[in-house]
């Protein structure tokens, strides 16, 4: 077994095949595609678009080449989150989540050396969702779930959650949590400032909901992903801290400072800038930060790689930062169930 394997944490895909059965069983709700060029379309889903959709979170083919071209052994595979689908009838999300996860599975299964996946769930209904990730985790062989960074503009913290964090927590799922329904969107409707602005800044209240909400507190075993270089959250966390401390609010729900539940949260490297993820790197440490490149989005880099190796620390850190903690945080209890795929690309 190579300890060099370069693991990809943060990787969408909405597969043709997916889309056609998604339609069939919605069809007013089910993803459609409108061509631009050979490359992009237009992506319907539930009366909203999104352009440009790349032809890589639908072409297989596509998508392993640009991992090659990458450098990129394998990836973990998630939904879009298009296709969260939180605002429709929640049995409706849970049988397109359900779906989504059984192609999700088996992509993987098509190529185990290259791909290893995590699952969608309607969180707008927990108990469903706590249903849906055991089946996903225990059947499917899923590594854990992506979730939006709010449900229908409800906090991370929600008491109603409390179903599906206990069973996260017994799972020891990794949950990745990924903006959706960004907060100040009337105000970010310019510039892309949605995206620029919005996403971070959605990442950052729900990392905050789930340390001060003591989500994080309450359930040790989930590892959580905070994408996009964790928002605006590393660098504002001594402002966290200290505001615990002086303020009641935050020790509303949190009873011990924050400090446990900041060390226990991970990043991805998606920053777009040496200098922000070098800071990310050195004040939170190589073991929480994973590889990711959004892909196929073109706010996601395929240099994320390059990147990594372009920092000045050491090599060992480089390779925690690719791999190796991906590794340890995939694996789960019991064993690393990765390593069978990492001695494949070795």
């Amino acid at each position: 077994m190579t300890n060099d394997c370069v693991i990809d944490v943060h990787a969408h895909i909405l597969s043709q095949e997916t889309m056609d059965l998604m339609r069939k069983e919605a069809p007013a709700v089910g993803p459609r595609l409108k061509p631009i060029d050979d490359d992009f379309a237009v992506l319907g889903v539930g009366g909203s678009t999104y352009r440009p959709f790349p032809r890589g979170a639908w072409d297989m083919a596509k998508r392993l080449a640009d991992m090659d071209a990458a450098g990129i052994d394998m990836q973990v595979l998630s939904n879009t989150p298009q296709t969260f689908l939180y605002n429709q009838d929640a049995a409706l999300t849970a049988a397109l989540a359900a779906l989504q996860n059984d192609q999700i599975a088996k992509a993987v299964a098509a190529h185990p050396d290259r791909l290893l996946g995590i699952a969608t769930v309607p969180m707008q209904a927990p108990g469903l969702a706590a249903d849906e990730l055991r089946r996903a985790m225990r059947k499917l062989g899923l590594k854990g779930a992506q979730i939006g960074s709010n449900v229908n503009g409800r906090n991370l913290d929600d008491p109603e959650l409390e179903p599906l964090w206990a069973s996260a927590n017994e799972l020891g799922a990794f949950i990745m949590v990924h903006p959706t329904q960004v907060a100040g969107a009337e105000r970010l409707k310019a510039y892309y400032l949605v995206n620029l602005i919005g996403n971070p800044l959605d990442t950052t209240i729900a990392a905050a909901a789930l340390v001060f909400g003591g989500v994080i507190e309450r359930h040790p075993n989930i590892k959580f992903l905070m994408v996009h270089g964790g928002g605006f959250v590393p660098y504002q966390i001594g402002r966290f801290k200290h505001g615990w401390h002086v303020r009641p609010e935050p020790q509303a729900r949190l009873k011990t400072p924050p400090d446990a539940s900041l060390q226990r949260l991970l990043f991805d490297t998606l920053l777009h800038g040496q200098p922000a993820l070098e800071y990310l790197v050195s004040s939170c440490g190589p073991s929480r930060v994973l590889l990711g490149s959004d892909y196929p989005f073109d706010m996601g880099t395929l240099d994320c790689a390059r990147q990594v190796r372009a920092l000045g620390i050491s090599e060992a850190d480089k390779a925690t930062i690719l791999g190796r903690a991906a590794m340890g945080v995939l694996g789960g209890p019991g064993g690393n169930p990765i390593s069978q795929h990492a001695q494949a690309v070795g």
